[in-house]
């Protein structure tokens, strides 16, 4: 007769898998995390996350509101997924001093790639704005300074210039938004060496697609594209809408999703930083980044989806 305590064969195996299944979880490595992908700057070669993040109304914000405590998992939402610009103003109100703020409550600080802009008129005035910038921004050396609107540009350039030579910055750039400003905004590009270029493209918004970007592809200058939602007013207009049938199969989960993959199918441009105050925004902004661009026929048929 077989001993009460000893068990059967069946038992035994049914052990025996669970031991190897629990030694299998110990032992197995967590699946890696989406990473975005990266474009080389032309200047330099080095290799930018082609998602960002802009700070316009999102980061002018205060301590202590509902808003400002959401923004520390903006930033890590942003770090997580490999991304890493971080797009700022003087004229975003409190947006430079809100990001610094944030850096600096991180440790160790997130490795990001600061950019941030010059607005305004003489040279000494845009100095103390530049120096207002480092301290508020709390960095010794920020990535890309812009020559904002292209407010006073012939005097900016030359300090501009001088700080990249002393390593205060590391690139130069110019911005713009607005179309009637695209042909100085093209003149500058053809007489003066730059880094980068910030202009506005969407799949609503496509005045840059002619002139603009190819002229920058040419020139071998950077493009950091805002507002890739059209301002915003396009994914309010999309808002309740289905997406188009096509978008499953193209793994897009969102007309933001769709919109962004849009602007990077340009080979022209090299990061887009679209503004957010919420981390589930910016998570869905960042896997735009790791997933493929639109194909051409997608980018067609989102026009025309659009349009319709």
């Amino acid at each position: 007769m077989r001993p009460a305590h000893s068990l059967s064969r069946r038992a035994l195996l049914a052990q025996a898998a669970l031991t190897m299944a629990a030694a299998a979880r110990l032992h197995a490595q967590p699946p890696p995390p989406i990473r975005m992908s990266t474009r080389p700057i032309p200047s330099s070669g080095e290799r930018l996350p082609v998602v960002g993040l802009g700070t316009y109304r999102g980061f002018d914000v205060g301590p202590g509101s509902a808003d400002y405590k959401a923004l520390p998992g903006v930033v890590d939402a942003l770090v997580a997924a490999g991304g890493s610009v971080i797009d700022s103003s003087p004229m975003y109100g409190r947006a430079e001093e809100t990001t610094g703020e944030l850096l600096a409550a991180r440790t160790p600080r997130p490795k990001v790639f600061l950019a941030t802009k010059v607005w305004t008129t003489g040279r000494e005035a845009g100095l103390a704005q530049m120096e207002a910038s480092f301290r508020l921004l709390r960095a010794s050396t920020i990535d890309l300074m812009q020559i904002h609107n292209l407010v006073d540009w012939r005097t900016h350039l030359p300090t501009l210039r001088r700080w990249k030579d002393e390593g205060r910055i590391r690139y130069v750039g110019i911005t713009h938004y607005t179309p009637s400003a695209y042909r100085d905004v093209e003149a500058v590009l053809r007489a003066e060496p730059v880094d980068f270029l910030q202009i506005n493209y969407a799949v609503d918004d496509r005045e840059v697609e002619a002139r603009l970007l190819p002229l920058a592809q040419e020139k071998g200058v950077a493009v950091l594209v805002n507002m890739p939602f059209g301002g915003g007013g396009l994914l309010r207009r999309l808002r309740g809408r289905a997406l188009p049938g096509w978008a499953t199969d193209a793994g897009a989960t969102s007309w933001a999703q769709l919109a962004l993959r849009f602007v990077l199918a340009h080979p022209a441009v090299t990061c887009t930083i679209p503004g957010t105050g919420t981390p589930r925004n910016m998570a869905e902004n960042a896997a735009a980044g790791a997933a493929r661009p639109l194909a051409a026929a997608e980018c067609r048929a989102l026009v025309n989806a659009i349009a319709g």
